[in-house]
């Protein structure tokens, strides 16, 4: 039998989600933390410092805070799974009856979900039971190391054209040209990140861009009060 080949939306949902937020994150941060420092009459040289230190100081926090949150996933589903073999292992009729128990409950007739425990159980076990009682798939398992470098090389890419452009721009034109290039790319990301994810692009667009927006606005405000003649 010939199996046709399908590409599924889930299949990007982990590398996905990290890539979007760190890109997403980066960009607003920087930029909001660049339109900060520049609304307080800083000159081009601490606008820059600025804007580096945000670029690598937030790609090693995205790097660690994805980490370490994605670390304890996995340890729950580690803790989880060892439970499951032990249980296996000791009371196998009960889980069987478990397993049977899920198939029905999703539709089977008793005697079919009973087959069923019984062919996956010979086939796999604990996969079976990963999968169908504990909701752990190979598309859902926690990978903390390759969400953190998703998480930091996104982040630095999405933090680049906000440094870039302060970079190039005189100091008086930085808070409205990062403004606005920031405003487009956000719009860009929102739309491509919905595109990825099968959603529709303006609403993915608007989202990300409204709170962009609102972050740049209120930290430039911040700048502008509390800020310093240069």
């Amino acid at each position: 039998m010939k199996h046709h080949p399908e590409g599924h939306r889930v299949e990007r949902m982990g590398w996905l989600r990290a890539a979007v937020l760190g890109a997403n994150d980066g960009l607003i941060s920087t930029a909001s933390l660049i339109v900060g420092v520049a609304a307080a009459n800083s000159g081009p040289g601490a606008i820059l410092v600025a804007g580096l230190a945000g670029l690598v100081g937030g790609s090693l926090s995205m790097a660690a805070g994805e980490y370490v949150s994605v670390s304890s996933q996995s340890d729950i589903e580690q803790a989880d799974i060892a439970r499951e073999r032990r249980e296996l292992a000791t009371a196998p009729e009960a889980e069987h009856r478990e397993l049977a128990a899920i198939y029905v409950g999703r539709g089977l007739t008793p005697e079919l979900a009973d087959q069923v425990a019984t062919q996956l159980t010979a086939h796999d076990a604990l996969g079976a039971h990963a999968r169908d009682e504990l909701g752990i798939t190979d598309l859902s398992r926690a990978q903390p190391m390759t969400a953190a470098v998703a998480s930091a090389a996104s982040f630095a890419v999405g933090a680049f054209p906000p440094l870039l452009m302060a970079l190039v721009v005189p100091a008086a034109q930085v808070t409205p040209v990062i403004f606005g290039s920031t405003l487009l790319l956000l719009l860009a990301l929102g739309a491509f990140a919905a595109r990825l994810g099968g959603a529709t692009l303006w609403r993915g667009a608007l989202r990300v861009a409204f709170w962009g927006v609102a972050a740049m606005g209120v930290t430039g405000l911040v700048g502008h009060f509390f800020g310093v003649q240069a």
